[in-house]
Order: C-alpha cells, then structure tokens, then sequence
C-alpha cells in the first residue's frame, strides 16, 4: 500500500476565508484544491497523495470534469488537508482538538443550596434507558417472535420510503437486543438473539449505505458481521459480506467487491444452511464485481453460475426469511445490470423490462433503481425519448423514497444526457428532476 504524505495544518487565514467557508459548506471540492494551492501552496499532486486520490483524478476536479460526491472521499480530504469536520458537514474528525480541551468561561460560583434527596434517580431521556425500565424479566419466546416482527416491518418500510426516519428506532433496537444477551438463560434464546441483532446491525448498515455514509455502513456492517460469527451463522455472514462488496463498487474499489464476493462465497460453501438461492444472489454479486473490472468473460461465466444454482432451488429448501427478496425477477434483473455495466445494453434492456413488468410495485426504491437502469440502457441504443421515460418513471419512485444513493444514480443520468440537453424531452426531464430531486 502506498505510503501517504504527512498531513499539515492549513493556514488559518486560509480556513477562515469566507471563500473557502462557503466552498466547503456546499462541497466545492474545484475551489476548495484551487484555494489550497493558491493560499497553502500544496499543489494538485501533493493533495492526491494526502488524500489517497489518482492525481487525474483531482486534475478533473480542478477543471470541473468531475464532483466528489462519495462520503468516504470526502472524509479522506477533510483528513488529508485537515479541514475540519463540521466546515464540510461531517462530524468532528479524530485528529481535531478534543472537545474537552476546549476552553470555556466558568460560571461564577452560586451560592450553596441543601441538598434535596430524592428517592428514585430518574433514567436518562435515552432510547435504551427507557426500554430497560420494561425489561424486568428474562426474554422468551415471544421476545423472540416480537423482534423479528419488527425486521421485517422496518425492512418493508425501508423499500417503500427509505431508511433515513428508520435508523435512529433500528440503532435503539440493536442496543437493547445486546443488552439482553447476558440476561438470556438458554442457548437457543440465546442464538435467537445474536441472530436478531446481526440483522438489525447490517439493517443499519444498508441505512447508511443507501445514505452514502460509507465509513458509518461499514462499521455496522462489521459488527453484524461479528455478532453472526458468535453463533457461526456462516450463511448470514455471507450476506452481510455480499451487502459490503456491493458497497464496495459504489466506492469505486472492484477489486475490494471481488475479495468480499469471493469471502461471502467461502463462508456459504463451508457453513451448513447455505441454499442454491444464496449461492445464486452470491454469483450475481460476483458477476457485478467483475463487470466493475470490465472482465467480460467472468462475468459472463458468474451469470451462467447464478442461473445454474438458481435452477436448483426446491420449494422444500430452508431459505431465511432474509434470502426470499431474491426471486426470479430479482435475478432477472440484475442480469440485466451486469451485462448492462459491461455496455452490452441490446442484451440488458429486455431482461430489465421483463424484469419489471414481473416485479412487486410495493418496492418503491428498488423499482426506481431498475426503472434507472432501464433508462441507461435505452440511452446507450440511442432511444432517447423511451430512455426519458424510464428515467421520469424512476423519478416518480424517487420522489417518495429518501435514498441518497437512487437520488446520486438519476443526477448522474442526467449528466449523461448532456448530448441531447436541447432537445424537448431532455428539457422535460431536466424541470422534473429539479422539481424531485432539488439540489
């Protein structure tokens, strides 16, 4: 790995510019490199190194070729330039100044008051302090039942509004189902219960995932990772290794996805449950990972794979009520994505609008995403007007869920459509996503 630069302080006139305030507040990252030259003197090939970026990366930056748009980016450049945290919207960074080294004015000295005993010391207004004033009792069965009732409700609403209202009910779960894991008496409930709270832990991942947190979706996606190996789940495991090496393309990091990929596949060949339908949804991630490559023949093969263990699957086979959102359509469609990100459109378009005529409606972000690609697809055959209505049927969905990631894809084929920006449906979808999706 590429050793990198050592970090220095900006000046602090130069942090203090209202220039350079506003250009980080609205993540102008063109202006932001071009103050840090001109002010700091640290030139575009020292900020690639400090920020671990290619540096035509940060050349297409500068001369507005390109956005930064990714989280985890974001926070290597607060990190690289040391721009503070909360001056680009971020929380406050390790290296800065610890907050209690911060010197604040004493309150003059009162005047001692007798002090009033009380005869209950009140709980804290948090989530996991009230919910364990009612969590006297050891859990039972129906703890149990409960709690993946309310999984599947929080997943249900995640596809029809986003996860974003979720997260912070989701997180208060998840520390309450750990706090009830040293009460829990037998092994069965036991396991139940790291099972629980494996799925709400990658559950919040994806919330964040789809928000384009990257940092905060990998740390909950590692600790779902590390409460399902409590249990040996290996199954489980190999979803949430799936969940990170698609977040991994999103990253731009195809090599990253391709070693997850290959681990979650590992993990189900060697654990007992693993089903052809989760052998089928790994191969389908194994074939995104290797389009991210532009590896045409692999991907080819990954997709042949999925069908294979696909065809396989028996009514009588035990699947996880996890693995059920990967039906025929769902496989359909994400043939269709692959072939669609090697640039073979001819063959994804029809496997993507079969998919969708096939697909459950009450999946609000997922119908928008492939009503996206669908579009995309068009694009590259040069159905323009077609492409345009797919991308405004996308943008209907779009609008009722909040997902930063599905808003991130329709902005971008708009980008997309800067040859044809004069032409009436272009302009038509132009004023509909503004509409939607205002910056």
């Amino acid at each position: 790995m590429t050793k990198l630069a050592q970090p220095r302080e900006l000046p602090a006139r130069l942090l203090t510019d209202p220039e350079m305030i506003n250009a980080c507040r609205v993540r102008d990252f063109a202006r932001v490199f071009r103050l840090v030259k001109k002010q700091a003197g640290i030139y575009p090939s020292m900020i690639a190194r400090l920020c671990d970026l290619t540096p035509s990366r940060v050349g297409e930056v500068i001369a507005g070729q390109r956005q930064l748009l990714h989280m985890d980016v974001i926070e290597r450049i607060s990190d690289g330039l040391r721009i503070p945290g909360d001056m680009l919207g971020l929380a406050r960074r390790p290296w800065e100044t610890p907050q209690a080294l911060v010197v604040t004015e004493r309150e003059p000295p009162q005047a001692s008051q007798p002090a009033l005993s009380s005869p209950v010391t009140l709980a804290g207004p948090d989530v996991d302090s009230i919910l364990a004033i009612t969590s006297g009792t050891s859990p039972g069965p129906s703890t149990l039942r409960a709690l993946q009732s309310s999984i599947e409700d929080y997943w249900r609403r995640d596809d029809q509004h986003g996860g974003e209202a979720l997260r912070p009910a989701v997180v208060g779960q998840l520390r309450y189902v750990v706090g009830l894991l040293p009460e829990s008496k037998s092994t069965s409930m036991r396991h139940g219960l790291y099972g629980v709270a494996a799925e709400l832990a990658r559950l919040t991942g994806w919330t964040h995932f789809d928000a384009r947190q990257y940092s905060q979706a990998r740390a909950y996606f590692t600790e779902s990772l590390q409460l399902a190996r409590e249990i040996e789940d290996r199954p489980f495991m190999a979803n949430v290794l799936a969940c990170m090496s698609l977040q991994a393309t999103y990253q731009e990091k195809p090599a990253d996805a391709l070693a997850l990929v290959n681990a979650a596949q590992d993990a189900a060949h060697t654990g007992m449950g693993s089903t052809p339908r989760l052998l089928s949804m790994l191969s389908m991630r194994e074939a995104f990972a290797h389009a991210a490559l532009g590896s045409q023949t692999a991907t080819h093969r990954a997709i042949s794979e999925a069908h294979r263990q696909f065809e396989l699957i028996d009514a009588k086979d035990p699947d996880p009520a996890w693995m059920f959102y990967f039906d025929e359509p769902k496989l359909i469609v994400d043939t269709g994505i692959a072939h669609g990100q090697l640039g073979e459109a001819a063959t994804a378009e029809p496997l993507i609008a079969e998919a969708m005529r096939r697909e459950y409606t009450s999946n609000q972000r997922g119908r928008a995403f492939h009503a996206f690609w669908l579009a995309r697809t068009q694009l590259q055959l040069g159905k323009l007007d077609q492409a345009c209505h797919a991308a405004t049927e996308a943008l209907d969905s779009a609008s009722a869920v909040a997902s930063e990631r599905l808003a991130g894809h329709l902005r971008e084929f708009y980008e997309q459509l800067a040859a044809y920006r004069q032409e009436p449906v272009a302009l038509a979808f132009e004023a509909r996503l503004r509409e939607a999706l205002p910056t």
